[in-house]
């Protein structure tokens, strides 16, 4: 075994393409006006371009998190950064909405294929105990990407035009290919035999439980089409799940998820953790955004900008909080940052109000800044740290399913309660013509409407803080993680083009 001489320069190599990936999550939302003007599309057909990108997004993951084990992580990555940048490249030449869909769920399937690999990689190449500082660069990259993406889609979209929120990946991405393939090891493969019952049973479960949550709000949590009803798709998806982990269970063979990933207590607890963040950062900035643009009058880029004391404060203090939990036992970090993130999201709820200084938001940011600081790296530093590399991959995958399960969530549950808040605070007549017309459309609301606008968000936010606390109630549960001693990597032979390393099953792996 050998440890990787510069894993350094192999982890900014992935993150340039985890954090352009991330960022495609949340960039469009500011674009879908542009997007419905250009194309020539109508709501429902635009919601549908980010629909369709979380959903190819979320599904595979728990699959492409084991044929990294099995192909290798760095191949899997650059594979993945290649549909991703092609796909990219074929959005912003869309001539019509239904391209622009299909390319987006190409999009996603890239980024399924990628996210797992970068975590798969940290865990393999860094020592648990010097794990941190690493898993810190991580997790600032996934918390900015989703602040950045409002940002920058509003600087391309007022400058640009909305096709270069997607042409801007392809420098991106090819710089991205190349600095992968310089600097990433090629790290050995474990034999796996592959449970295909068991990735048809994923597969379908995570797409029925994924759409249905995701287009509740679309078809009003009712029929969709003849007897197929959005609860009828969930409950199908929950069953599907059920079956596949029953299976999982009492497979004899080898398992698409195995389930001692989960008999490790911090494992365990730190993915209900991560979901509850996922959850949260996806459900609390669509009122906030909602709010400066329809309230306040910002423009797309105005409003994003109020969250620049968040990403700044949070991606200068996660390198310092990666150093800190290789020392100190990580589950008071994460549950301090969580309760920050609670603190400042009840903060700006109660400062949603038409006549508040602008200026005052700009505390919570900072605020939330310190939290999204003390969270991702302590969670996924947690979760990781007793993975053996040949489950590097099937843990990965499981941590980012959950995450990306928990925004889903998020995204669905804080639709349905704006528009129950809209409906309890709107006038009759204005609530849902006014409310609909200018969530599609954007601009500022009439005087009237502003108080019970402003009102109807501040009680939407109140969800994801409520939501984020649990999370920091689990972490409290976190046990502090043991010394590991005699770890190493092992790195893919210099043999010959298709010959693997470590093909004997059963052979010793490195721990």
């Amino acid at each position: 075994m050998e440890n990787v001489a510069r894993p350094w320069p192999a982890l900014w190599s992935l993150v340039i393409g985890f954090f352009m990936i991330l960022i495609d999550t949340t960039i469009v939302s500011v674009a879908n006006p542009r997007i419905m003007e250009g194309l020539d599309a109508d709501i429902n057909s635009v919601i549908w371009v980010t629909s369709a990108y979380l959903l190819a997004y979320a599904v595979p993951l728990l699959i492409m998190g084991r044929l990294g084990d099995r192909f290798g992580p760095k191949r899997l990555y650059l594979t993945g950064l290649t549909v991703f940048t092609l796909a990219s490249l074929w959005c912003g030449l869309a001539g019509d909405v239904h391209a622009l869909i299909m390319a987006r769920v190409l999009q996603g399937l890239g980024a399924a294929t990628m996210t797992p690999q970068t975590m798969a990689v940290i865990t393999r190449i860094f020592p648990p105990d010097r794990r941190g500082p690493a898993m810190g660069i991580w997790g600032a990259t996934a918390g900015l990407a989703t602040l950045v993406g409002p940002i920058l889609g509003g600087v391309l979209v007022d400058g640009l035009g909305w096709e270069w929120i997607f042409f801007i990946n392809v420098p991106v991405g090819i710089a991205g290919f190349l600095l992968a393939w310089r600097f990433v090891p090629s790290l050995s493969t474990h034999p796996h035999r592959f449970d295909i019952p068991g990735v048809l049973l994923s597969a379908v479960g995570l797409f029925l439980l994924v759409f249905g949550i995701q287009e509740g709000e679309t078809y009003n949590w009712g029929t969709i089409t003849g007897p197929i009803t959005v609860w009828g798709l969930v409950i199908a998806g929950i069953a599907v799940l059920a079956v596949f982990v029953l299976w999982q269970r009492f497979n004899k063979g080898e398992p698409l998820l195995p389930l001692a990933l989960f008999a490790d207590r911090n494992f365990s607890l730190a993915n209900i953790g991560i979901t509850t963040v996922g959850f949260a950062v996806t459900a609390f900035t669509l009122p906030l955004i909602f709010y400066y643009q329809m309230v306040r009058g910002l423009t797309p880029t105005q409003s994003a900008l109020m969250m620049v004391p968040m990403a700044v404060i949070s991606g200068g203090l996660a390198p310092v909080v990666g150093r800190i939990i290789d020392r100190a036992n990580p589950k008071y970090i994460a549950a301090t940052g969580l309760v920050l993130m609670a603190v400042a999201l009840f903060w700006n709820s109660a400062l949603m109000h038409p006549d508040t200084p602008i200026w005052l938001f700009l505390l919570p940011s900072a605020v939330l800044g310190l939290a999204n600081a003390g969270i991702w790296a302590p969670l996924s530093t947690t979760a990781t740290r007793n993975l053996p590399p040949r489950q590097a991959g099937a843990g990965s995958g499981v941590y980012n399913t959950t995450r990306q399960i928990g925004a889903v969530l998020g995204s669905a549950a804080i639709a349905v309660l704006i528009q129950s808040r809209l409906t309890a605070e709107l006038p009759p007549a204005g609530g849902d013509a006014a409310g609909a017309g200018h969530l599609s459309f954007g601009g500022a609301l009439p005087e009237v409407l502003q108080e019970g606008f402003s009102t109807a968000m501040g009680q939407s936010i109140l969800l994801p803080a409520a939501v984020i606390l649990l999370g920091a109630a689990v972490a409290l549960f976190f046990v502090k993680p043991k010394a590991v001693s005699g770890w190493g990597v092992q790195q893919a032979p210099a043999a010959e083009p298709g010959i693997e390393s470590g093909a004997e099953e059963g052979a010793p792996q490195a721990r």
